[in-house]
């Protein structure tokens, strides 16, 4: 990045056109924008009651950004199934009840599972437990040492720090025993456990491996038609498919007679943080919606082109939305929706959202201008806005129902995160 905070390169586009890439992250360089108003009807008469958004704006915007942005989820007459994979009553030296689950999906001959991992305080055995759901980058057993996890054999991304010296977690995209407890610094199993409660967690890859392979593998050809080979235009990209994952991980949930369901909370870091978005806007079942850093296309403007823009992701990640997504890479402004849109479909729901001060690439400010922008819907339903007006500072966390902070350091999902996500869902979730 130059010195200017600016700067650009030539992409190619599908077209065979060179597109100029402009990246900026200084907010001299942010351009004019005018924000869609949420609560504004086609007919640009305002929307002034809840009937009227639960009946008819909230199903437009939802359509809005599943044709356009994350891909509408085909129907899907599928078979699915839940299959006990192991149970502990005294996993952690006690401290939790470990099970695991894998959940089938078949259709016409074709099948693929995901698994989930679920800790709950020892006290589920008597009360139903509270429960966050996230997914994870590179395992379900990368979470914790826990050897009893089992250990994934999908194909997992060989993230070596130094690819000429592999650590050796990951050999030839396959999980080995050395990545157990790998990403444990992301979730603070025994402090969530301990605040009382339980965390499920699954494998984004087990619902589509993070890599562009035109949609051969994972949940996507589960919605082919005879003779369809990609989905359409319009439908489901990668992130769509990891929300549709922590949807069906609800269908488990309702029937777990351990965990209550009324009180499940999605949370997502990073393009996971997009999935969770997208899981809890569409899915009212979700308690509470937690983005953790999510930044372009999750919580972050897409007007204001500051770090990750809408055509950057779009040109690095062409398998995370759908394709209609890609016509706006020279122009997205041109989006009928932004981004304050998606956080205003979870209303009257808590949200929350995090930055991080060194993530320009996530654009803090963006997020926190985009929830916002959002209060206008949840002061429909007559909920709180975020009570400020300004970007607080660095680890001053504010909101109630709408919540917000920007944690000092970088792109990251820490203790610190997840001590304000357990504060801000014992007044709301449990409160």
């Amino acid at each position: 990045m130059a010195a200017s905070g600016r700067s650009s390169i030539l992409a190619p586009l599908d077209d065979g056109a060179e597109f100029e890439l402009v990246l900026h992250t200084q907010e001299e360089n942010v351009p004019a924008y005018t924000l869609p108003d949420p609560l504004a009807l086609p007919s640009g008469q305002p929307v002034q009651d809840v009937e009227t958004w639960r009946t008819v704006q909230r199903p437009r915007l939802l359509q809005l950004f599943a044709q356009e942005i994350y891909g509408a989820t085909p129907a899907l007459d599928l078979d699915i199934s839940f299959e006990p994979l192991s149970y502990a009553e005294d996993a952690l030296d006690g401290l939790a009840i470990r099970k695991e689950v894998r959940v089938w999906f078949r259709r016409a001959g074709y099948q693929c599972y995901m698994d989930i991992l679920i800790y709950l305080p020892r006290q589920a055995k008597e009360e139903p437990a509270p429960l966050f759901v996230g997914l994870n980058f590179m395992g379900n057993h990368t979470i914790h040492a826990d050897a009893g996890i089992t250990l994934s054999t999908n194909w997992i991304p060989d993230r070596s720090p130094d690819p000429q010296n592999p650590d050796g977690r990951v050999v030839n995209n396959r999980a080995t025993e050395k990545a157990r407890g790998a990403s444990a610094s992301r979730w603070p199993v025994e402090m969530i456990l301990r605040r009382g409660y339980g965390l499920a967690t699954i494998y984004s890859g087990d619902l589509d491996p993070d890599f562009d392979d035109d949609f051969q593998n994972g949940v996507h050809p589960l919605g082919y038609k005879a003779g369809q080979t990609r989905p359409a235009a319009y439908e489901w990209g990668t992130v769509a498919a990891w929300a549709w994952g922590l949807q069906r991980a609800m269908d488990y949930f309702e029937q777990d007679t351990q965990i209550d369901a009324a009180r499940v909370a999605v949370v997502g870091h990073s393009r996971l943080g997009k999935a969770a978005l997208w899981a809890g806007a569409q899915d009212e079942r979700f308690a509470a919606v937690i983005s953790n850093d999510s930044g372009c296309m999750g919580a972050a403007l897409t007007v204001r082109a500051f770090g990750e823009t809408l055509a950057a992701i779009n040109l690095n990640f062409p398998a995370w939305f759908c394709e209609n997504c890609k016509r706006y890479i020279r122009q997205p402004e041109a989006l009928p929706v932004d981004q304050h849109m998606l956080l205003a479909l979870i209303a009257p729901r808590p949200i929350y959202v995090a930055s991080a001060e060194q993530d320009k690439w996530a654009d803090p400010r963006g997020e926190f201008l985009a929830l916002k922008a959002a209060e206008p819907v949840y002061a429909l339903f007559g909920k709180d806005g975020l009570g400020v007006d300004t970007m607080p500072g660095a680890d001053q966390p504010v909101g109630s129902v709408m919540g917000y902070h920007m944690r000092t350091g970088g792109h990251d999902i820490t203790a610190y995160d997840w001590a304000q996500y357990m504060d801000f869902c014992d007044s709301t979730v449990i409160g």
